[in-house]
Order: C-alpha cells, then structure tokens, then sequence
C-alpha cells in the first residue's frame, strides 16, 4: 500500500493524562525512518530530559497551541516556542520541554536519522 493512516489514539499514551499526553505514531503509520508524536502538555508539566545520541536522530518540534519552553541543558539556555513556531535539533543537544503557560500546549514532533 503507498500509504497508511492514523489517529492520534490509536496508540495508549505514554504520558499519564494530568500532565497531558503523548502519542508516539511511528508504528501506527508504518514508517521506516521518520518518528512522528504528538505531545499535549498541561500548564506546570515538562517532558522528560534527554538527547537523541543513541538513535542518532535530529528532532524538529512544531508548536501547535500554546507555549513551549525547550531548556537546552547543556548550553544553560531556554528557547521559548509559540503556537506556529518551530525548533530544529541536532541529536547531541540534550533537552527538556516544559509548558509554563496558563494553558495546554500541544506540539508535534517528528524525529529522522541524521
């Protein structure tokens, strides 16, 4: 088939549901080589610090709602993400997402060897 469809719930979330949710969808569409997900965080929660070393994959991460706040760790430095803004990142750069808005942000995030 030349193509395959998904919904962001056809997988469980890995994310318990108070802090929002998130959907890993590489699976569920079949692909190769491109991780797609959907993140949804509530205002307070982060996502799970780390790099993308031992899979050697950049990240590119696309604000859909709200605001994002990507602290890059091992630069001491934070990058602040609106709705329709985006960040690329090599597989090195260690990072963590935090929502420290009022409201849900909601991101997607797609990830590829380099």
């Amino acid at each position: 088939m030349g193509y395959d469809t998904a919904s962001k719930t056809d997988p469980e979330s890995v994310v318990p549901a108070e802090y929002g949710g998130m959907w890993f969808l590489k699976d569920e569409l079949e692909s190769d080589h491109l991780g797609f997900s959907i993140l949804e965080l509530e205002p307070g929660a982060k996502g799970k610090e780390h790099d993308e070393t031992h899979t050697d994959q950049e990240e590119i991460y696309y604000v859909v709602s709200g605001t994002a706040e990507v602290e890059l760790t091992d630069r001491d430095e934070t990058v602040t993400l609106e709705a329709d803004e985006l960040i690329r990142l090599d597989s090195a750069e260690s990072r963590q997402i935090f929502n420290r808005g009022d409201d849900r942000a909601k991101l997607v995030l797609a990830g590829a060897p380099l």
